[in-house]
């Protein structure tokens, strides 16, 4: 067996990162997380770290905003993977040219963990944010580095809880707000599960240069579908309200941030199908469960189950 390789995650104590990271050090892969002295010591974020280095990874310090902190970290593993945070998309061209100057990265994976970007129909203030995911794979393609890019389309833990329904805690047991008519087809995927296959990836030569969807059959399911499901469950019909396409893009322009970012997603995937509405072409695309049909992930019927 090759050696695994060594592992830098940047923005490893976020949402999805903290679950890449703990894939990482699960899988044996010699695992190092970029940490600001200011992470160490907040509270919360302390004790997400404490367990990191209970299970064997290694902090690195340093800044993603300083050149020589990142290049000297970066020199240290084979693989960088990037799971910055909304506001620090633009920046990751800073670990670009850190990773081109050191030189030694096999593959970087920037920070993406949503929508395939190259191939949305997305209204502001969505719009923007997939362009700049996309700027950040082009400048890597243009700098020469090895990538892979993981589509893994809607995080299981931000939607299925309350079926996406706005200001709820828990799924609806009377009535469901649908945008469109629901029928397109969306892909909900467990966290942890993105978190294995990501790292599943890292020294798979089927993954360079290529994008990772994140389709397993078990976790595509139209609006309606995912209404359907938890109808049997609970053993109730609820009253379906369908949001029209037209009051959906008036309601998006009339939102505050942080809901009108979240709707226009939601009209990318939900109104336009932007999660399921291309084949994976063998020339761009790689599907994860079927490279890897041994990774027993969490399907969105057996995710609803917690909630009945």
């Amino acid at each position: 067996m090759a050696e695994k390789s060594k592992i830098l995650i940047i923005g490893g104590t976020g949402y999805i990162g903290k679950h890449i990271v703990e894939a990482s050090a699960k899988s044996g892969h010699p695992t190092f997380v970029l940490v600001r002295q200011s992470t160490v010591s907040d509270p919360v974020k302390g004790k997400l770290i404490e367990g990191f280095q209970n299970s064997g990874v290694t902090l690195i310090h340093g800044d993603l905003y300083d050149h020589e902190s990142l290049v000297k970290a970066i020199k240290q593993v084979d693989v960088v993977i990037s799971t910055v945070g909304h506001a620090q998309l633009p920046d990751q061209v800073k670990i670009i040219a850190a990773i081109k100057e050191a030189g030694n990265v096999k593959r970087f994976f920037p920070s993406e963990f949503g929508n395939d970007v190259d191939r949305v129909h997305a209204v502001e203030p969505a719009k923007t944010a997939f362009a700049t995911k996309a700027q950040i794979r082009r400048a890597t393609e243009a700098a020469g580095i090895p990538y892979t890019y993981v589509s893994s389309n809607f995080f299981a833990g931000f939607f299925l809880p309350t079926l996406s329904q706005p200001g709820a805690t828990a799924p609806p047991r009377d009535k469901v707000i649908i945008l469109g008519d629901g029928n397109p087809k969306a892909v909900f995927n467990k966290e942890e599960d993105i978190g294995t296959y990501t790292i599943r990836a890292v020294d798979d030569p089927r993954t360079l240069n290529k994008i990772l969807y994140l389709r397993p059959a078990g976790n595509i399911y139209s609006f309606n579908d995912i209404v359907s499901l938890w109808e049997k469950k609970i053993g109730k019909t609820l009253e379906r309200i369908y949001v029209p396409e037209e009051k959906l893009l008036k309601d998006i322009q009339e939102s505050p941030i942080p809901i009108n970012v979240v709707l226009s997603i939601s009209h990318s995937v939900f109104v336009k199908g932007d999660h399921t509405n291309f084949e994976i072409e063998p020339s761009f695309g790689v599907e994860a469960s079927e490279l890897y049909p041994d990774v027993k992930y969490t399907s969105v019927d057996e995710y609803l189950n917690q909630f009945v």
